[in-house]
């Protein structure tokens, strides 16, 4: 019976590794929870995927995806599954002077105005809601695109 139950547990982390592929979760962060994501809770999500640190979180973000959507939308950016490809708000070309670290990740703006609007939000939070929003998100970032698709 150990040797089943020890069977099964390489066969979690292992499943767990291969569905994480090669998205790195250091310093990632639940879509629900302040805690560590970890590869072997995860949902399918804008034909990527977001990360949880249990069970119990996977089951909130599907109750109520809306709810959790900034924090997803940022998740698959700092996990690398999309990137930026223009300004969030005006989906124009992002300056190179023009970039912010949001909880963690970088984002670039078409203009100061733009940044400025994110850089004076009170908190990371309040950031993430105006660049992380759908709205947001659709003007200024895209699934990246796969090795075989090159």
């Amino acid at each position: 019976m150990k040797t089943f139950i020890t069977f099964l547990a390489i066969c979690v982390v292992a499943g767990a590794t291969v569905i994480a592929g090669d998205i790195d979760l250091k310093n990632v962060q639940c879509v629900v929870a302040n805690k560590a994501a970890s590869a072997g809770k995860a949902a399918d999500y804008k034909d990527a995927k977001v990360y949880f640190c249990c069970g119990g979180c996977a089951g909130k973000f599907a109750a109520n995806t809306k709810k959790y959507a900034e924090r997803a939308n940022h998740q698959l950016v700092a996990t690398k599954q999309y990137v930026q490809k223009g300004c969030p708000f005006s989906g124009g070309k992002v300056k190179a002077d023009k970039v912010i670290s949001i909880a963690g990740t970088e984002v670039g703006f078409c203009c100061d105005g733009c940044k400025n609007k994110v850089a004076s939000a009170k908190d990371d939070s309040a950031r993430m809601k105006l660049v992380f929003s759908d709205k947001a998100f659709g003007k200024g970032f895209a699934k990246k695109a796969s090795k075989s698709s090159k």
